[in-house]
């Protein structure tokens, strides 16, 4: 019988905490299980692999940085609003770089959810399709890199890491500015 209590959005619950505390890359069912109070084998009447449970944690993570970023309608909003997700909850945060496997079409949307915020305010420099695609990269790719380069203490010159985090979003929204006059 299952632990009263516990069901698979509970061990979702307790799996984040733990990716939050120990890294993504390092959750694992013996870890969530002893936070539950529960042994191993009875997470798997909640849930069906770690694997499937990764993928839970990141589609909780992906909704919960959509949410966290929905609100931004300019590039500083954004890249604001994804950082401070990323401070507060850095194992969750890694679960969402992890890339929809094909046919996952629920974990597709949650990641088109984040996108659409982005495409959004790529619209404000005046980009759309291919262009929006090239500035959708380079802003995630700016903001990741700063994010886990941050997190992971990489940052150890004598600055201010705020005003550096801010230059960085001032020659973004410089690049995107004159994205469409950067020949082809």
């Amino acid at each position: 019988m299952p632990r009263a209590g516990l069901n698979r959005e509970r061990v979702v619950d307790v799996a984040t905490t733990v990716a939050d505390e120990v890294g993504f890359d390092r959750l694992s069912l013996a870890a969530v299980a002893l936070r539950a109070g529960v042994r191993l084998p009875s997470l798997y009447k909640h849930i069906d692999s770690l694997d499937g449970l990764r993928r839970d944690v990141a589609l909780r993570a992906i909704h919960e940085l959509a949410a966290a970023v929905a609100p931004a309608d300019d590039l500083r909003g954004l890249a604001v609003a994804y950082r401070d997700y990323a401070r507060r909850h850095p194992g969750r945060y890694a679960a969402t770089v992890r890339a929809p496997l094909p046919g996952d079409e629920t974990h597709a949307a949650a990641a088109e959810a984040v996108l659409r915020v982005v495409y959004i305010v790529l619209a404000g420099y005046g980009l759309d399709g291919d262009d929006a695609v090239d500035g959708a990269r380079s802003v995630r790719a700016a903001l990741h890199g700063f994010v886990v380069l941050e997190a992971s203490g990489g940052f150890g010159l004598p600055r201010d890491v705020d005003r550096s985090f801010d230059r960085l979003v001032q020659a973004l929204d410089h690049a995107l500015g004159s994205w469409s006059a950067a020949p082809a």
